[in-house]
């Protein structure tokens, strides 16, 4: 790394627990990572943080041990860090840890008081028991991308079998059966910003509480590494490639957009 103090303070690369690690969306953020051995995820997006996944795939199994989860996380809390939110994230998608409702409510009897939520791209909330395991959650933010199957799948590169459809219909049956806050996370880069308005379609029909507008500013690495997650410091010292992002222009015009057409509440990254 460039700054190995900077990296000792904000990663923990060895631990299912990372962080707090400073979000421009959700303040001081404490990663969980479910996953954890390796990039294991339903999506291998184009401008992933992560690189290039290495398990690309919808299985649903235990990744990591709760137990496991739990001491890293309780280790964390005695060290007294400032900590705003509890994010389920990490190495891949974390709904596809089968265990994730354990470590949800472990965590809950540890710090009752801090809320929990997840980074999810969607694609098991079709799922019954998917989406029973995370109920327990202050707020639930998914990811759409694309507003038809050609983009979603240029974009998301999505594990065989995964399809928009499919993310879709878990989102709208959460809904149905969730009680906290559902935001959308969505990524613009040149490749669908002329999908904004078919996209702001969809995001009216899902109706969420908040779009968070992103594009991708943090650099694509060339291979896997862990203090990835959550990397918004850009601290590497291994090959990355830059992504094309929109300009504060062209973001303030897809933001604008997008709230005339749907009404809902839009937070950029560039405000």
């Amino acid at each position: 790394m460039k700054d190995k103090k900077l990296e000792e303070q904000h990663f923990n690369n060895k631990s299912t627990v990372y962080g707090p690690v400073t979000s421009w969306r959700l303040g001081e953020s404490l990663g969980i990572d479910p996953i954890f051995v390796e990039s294991t995820c339903s999506f291998n997006c184009i401008y992933c943080q992560l690189g290039n996944i290495q398990n690309v795939t919808d299985q649903i199994k235990e990744y990591v041990a709760t137990e496991t989860v739990i001491n890293d996380f309780k280790e964390i809390i005695d060290a007294g860090k400032k900590v705003d939110v509890i994010t389920y994230s990490g190495s891949g998608e974390p709904t596809l840890a089968k265990n994730i409702d354990e470590m949800i409510s472990g965590i809950r009897e540890i710090t009752p008081d801090i809320p929990q939520m997840i980074l999810t791209n969607a694609t098991e909330l079709f799922r019954d028991e998917v989406r029973k395991r995370i109920l327990g959650l202050d707020k639930i933010i998914v990811k759409i991308d694309a507003p038809n199957e050609k983009i979603f799948q240029a974009v998301n590169r999505p594990a065989a079998g995964v399809t928009l459809e499919k993310v879709i219909e878990g989102i709208k049956k959460l809904k149905k059966e969730y009680k906290g806050v559902i935001e959308v996370q969505t990524m613009f880069m040149p490749l669908n910003k002329n999908e904004t308005e078919d996209l702001a379609n969809l995001l009216k029909e899902i109706s969420p509480s908040l779009v968070q507008l992103n594009t991708p500013k943090r650099p694509y690495p060339m291979s896997w590494h862990r203090e990835n997650r959550g990397n918004h410091l850009g601290i590497t010292d291994y090959e990355t490639r830059q992504l094309k992002v929109l300009s504060p222009e062209e973001a303030q015009e897809v933001e604008e957009l997008l709230r005339q057409r749907t009404g809902l509440n839009i937070q950029s990254i560039y405000r």
